[in-house]
């Protein structure tokens, strides 16, 4: 009989693989890739636990821990990491802090403190937004994409139309979002389940047998709430950030992440029996 912590973990593994695969079914990733990117991630997560107690990672030690053979173990190791942490989405985030900065910075507002009417060609217009905020992207490059999402509008001058970056109409963007959010949320909770160390904040608001007549009402509050719960953070944060080619060589930096989503879903019978007359909680 398995112990009750890997019960709960069967059962939690079972809620994420779920709508895991059918995204993998619907962009054509049969199960034998699938497997095959699930054993690389397994012995990248060895080694990293060897490095992590400073002990000497081994092909027989990754083997022991992770119940592969030490030929595929070493296949995996030598063709290298199949993807580049943390830079798959770049592009969004310099396109991102472009927004950003043109909503905060005084430089890029009107005298009501709103974002101005920039110019595209003028000095100190859109070129300079981009200089400061996106590292080496071309204006011509990130207006398109503004324009494309439609985040700013073009007349006589650049208008910015939404305060917030999002992608649309590009796959290969929104799943380079899906990695990154639901990896960095996993990433937390395996922090937080190592008892050891300082838990880092993770909340959940959830409330079953909503009425569907406010639901409405209520998704507008969340996302106008939740947006400004974020730009105050950015606020806050963006005067301390500072690009790499202006850090100094070997100088420690930290990335930080705060996300927020929303979501709804009809309740299934099963759910509201085990529920009973569930009311509001805020869980970690």
């Amino acid at each position: 009989m398995l112990p009750t912590h890997t019960n709960q973990l069967h059962r939690a593994l079972a809620r994420i693989l779920r709508p895991l695969a059918r995204l993998l079914l619907r962009n054509g990733i049969a199960f034998g890739e699938f497997s095959e990117l699930v054993k690389r991630a397994y012995v990248e997560a060895a080694y990293e636990d060897f490095r992590h107690n400073r002990r000497k990672p081994t092909d027989s030690k990754a083997a022991v821990l992770t119940g592969l053979t030490r030929k595929e173990i070493r296949r995996l190791r030598e063709a290298g990491p199949e993807v580049s942490d943390h830079t798959a989405g770049s592009h969004l985030n310099r396109a991102s802090r472009v927004v950003s900065g043109w909503v905060r910075d005084p430089d890029f507002q009107d005298p009501e403190g709103a974002p101005a009417r920039l110019d595209f060609k003028a000095r100190h217009g859109f070129p300079e937004l981009v200089k400061r905020y996106s590292g080496d992207m071309t204006p011509r490059a990130v207006l398109d994409e503004l324009i494309r999402v439609g985040v700013v509008e073009q007349s006589d001058q650049l208008v910015l139309r939404k305060n917030a970056y999002i992608p649309a109409g590009d796959d290969s963007e929104m799943l380079a979002i899906f990695g990154e959010d639901v990896g960095d949320l996993i990433a937390v909770i395996d922090h937080n389940l190592a008892s050891e160390r300082e838990p880092l904040f993770q909340r959940t608001l959830t409330y079953n047998n909503v009425p569907p007549e406010i639901m409405a009402q209520w998704r507008a509050l969340a996302a106008s709430k939740s947006q400004e719960l974020l730009k105050t953070l950015d606020r806050w944060l963006a005067p301390y950030v500072r690009e790499v080619p202006r850090t100094a060589v070997g100088e420690k930096q930290v990335r930080t992440r705060v996300g927020v989503f929303y979501l709804e879903d009809p309740v299934q019978k099963d759910v509201v029996s085990k529920a009973g007359s569930s009311g509001g909680k805020s869980s970690q």
